[in-house]
């Protein structure tokens, strides 16, 4: 790959102009609010892969938000690269946290990111690692150095739970063949540490609703006589962990994988340390599941957490009331082999069957997906690491994550190809929280090191 750096110097100050001007677009898709700006997203989307050099890019209705397809197709020959990515973001709640509005993008020096970052919802997530795409193609066909064929697909619905996109990816299996999936949706262990995530774990969310009385009651006149959902809630949800902070509910552990002391033994050599951990967020202590460490509690174990929780009254100074509904949502991190539609089941008849008389109780699935492990001995992943030793000088560590693409397995069970997971992102960048950061490195160092993927793709592929 020619003066690749050179071509990143050169256009260093339109590439963080043009990210800057995707951030300011407030795609949330949970939002049906912000529907407007969701299509103009992936209109924008569209506009960026036919400047990059796509000769052919559609917006692809669905039943949700639609899907940007584009590709460069040049030699039926040559192996094809399909890029897979989202442009649409979490909500930016609580606002209040922000130390800069959250689609006003800044650049803020830090010092885990001395080069500065650009702080703004979706920067890293996934605006700002999908477009390090979209930009390296445009190093590749401007310079005439695309070694193979490339195919874009570029979703609005992932932070929903792709509602859509299994249909479309069923039904389009020829648009989208492919020899190897190219995703960067995932982090690296540090700028001076790269890392190719080899596992993801899947998803079950649900939303619960527990009722009471049919209406608000005044607590002194009811208190103590009636169920409070608001408590019930509260203890129902405390119920699904024991003191071992395990998971109560019945069959939930049949299938998760334990994984050999070997295995836990290779994960353990990568770059680790407790206390600057604890000191990053803020806690005395950590958390979770008696046994495992931290990095294993987060990548290879599976989790049940509270998301949000509500009911009653809120608003400011008092109001003695007895609530007639609470709500929570829950989401559990899955590993490989449990699967999402059997523990949202597992879940909902445990749930239900622990609420008290007194109170009602529904749980409605909201979405999941299933976890995935890319093995390291196939030539995507090979090239993957050969790109990263190119840029970076050094070897990177295969590292499980604990997030979730839940597309990820429907695509090699629908498209019968691997997919490889470059990350360019950093646990310390707030994804999913307010003052969400991309650093500049980072980015233009995706933007560096995925031609050479093609590179060394193509060469392990003769």
């Amino acid at each position: 790959m020619k003066n690749v750096q050179g071509y990143i110097k050169e256009h260093k100050e339109r590439f963080l102009n043009e990210l800057t001007e995707l951030l300011k677009i407030p795609s949330i898709s949970a939002d049906s609010a912000y529907k407007n700006d969701v299509l103009k997203t992936a209109e924008a989307v569209k506009t960026s892969l036919e400047k990059a050099g796509c000769d052919m890019v559609e917006i692809c209705p669905t039943e949700g938000y639609p899907i940007v397809y584009g590709e460069k197709i040049f030699d039926d020959s040559l192996p094809t690269v399909l890029v897979y990515g989202h442009y649409d973001v979490q909500p930016a709640d609580p606002l209040e946290l922000w130390t800069s509005p959250p689609f006003e993008p800044v650049i803020k020096k830090t010092e885990t990111h001395p080069h500065g970052a650009i702080y703004a919802r979706g920067a890293c997530d996934d605006k700002g690692q999908m477009y390090m795409h979209v930009k390296a193609l445009e190093f590749m066909t401007k310079t005439n150095q695309l070694p193979c064929n490339v195919k874009f697909m570029v979703e609005g619905e992932e932070e929903v739970g792709s509602v859509n996109l299994s249909t479309f990816v069923k039904e389009n299996q020829e648009k989208l063949k492919n020899d190897v999936i190219l995703i960067s949706d995932t982090g690296m262990i540090a700028n001076d540490i790269p890392s190719i995530t080899t596992g993801l774990r899947g998803l079950s969310y649900v939303e619960v609703e527990v009722t009471g009385p049919n209406r608000d009651l005044h607590s002194g006149l009811y208190g103590g006589a009636v169920a409070n959902p608001i408590n019930v809630l509260t203890k129902m949800i405390a119920s699904l962990h024991d003191e071992n902070n395990h998971i109560t509910i019945p069959d939930f552990y049949d299938k998760v994988e334990n994984l050999s002391e070997a295995e836990r033994t290779e994960m353990a050599k990568a770059p680790f340390n407790l206390e600057n951990y604890k000191k990053a967020l803020d806690i005395e202590a950590v958390y979770g599941e008696n046994g495992y460490t931290t990095n294993e509690r987060n990548s290879i174990r599976p989790t049940l957490d509270v998301n949000g929780i509500w009911g009653g009254y809120t608003g400011e100074g008092a109001k003695t009331v007895i609530a007639s509904k609470a709500f929570a949502k829950i989401s559990m991190r899955l590993v490989p082999h449990q699967e999402w539609e059997e523990i949202t089941q597992l879940f909902k008849t445990h749930f239900e069957s622990i609420a008290p008389k007194g109170v009602k109780v529904k749980v409605k699935p909201h979405h999941g997906g299933q976890g995935y492990v890319t093995p390291i001995d196939n030539i995507g992943y090979q090239a993957a690491s050969k790109a990263y030793e190119e840029t970076f000088g050094k070897t990177p560590i295969p590292q499980r994550s604990g997030g979730s693409i839940p597309i990820v397995a429907l695509f090699e069970q629908e498209l019968k190809s691997k997919t490889i997971l470059m990350g360019f992102g950093l646990d310390s960048d707030a994804i999913h929280s307010p003052n969400e950061h991309f650093g500049v490195f980072n980015y233009l160092k995706g933007i560096e090191t995925i031609p050479y993927f093609y590179k060394y793709f193509v060469e392990l592929s003769k």
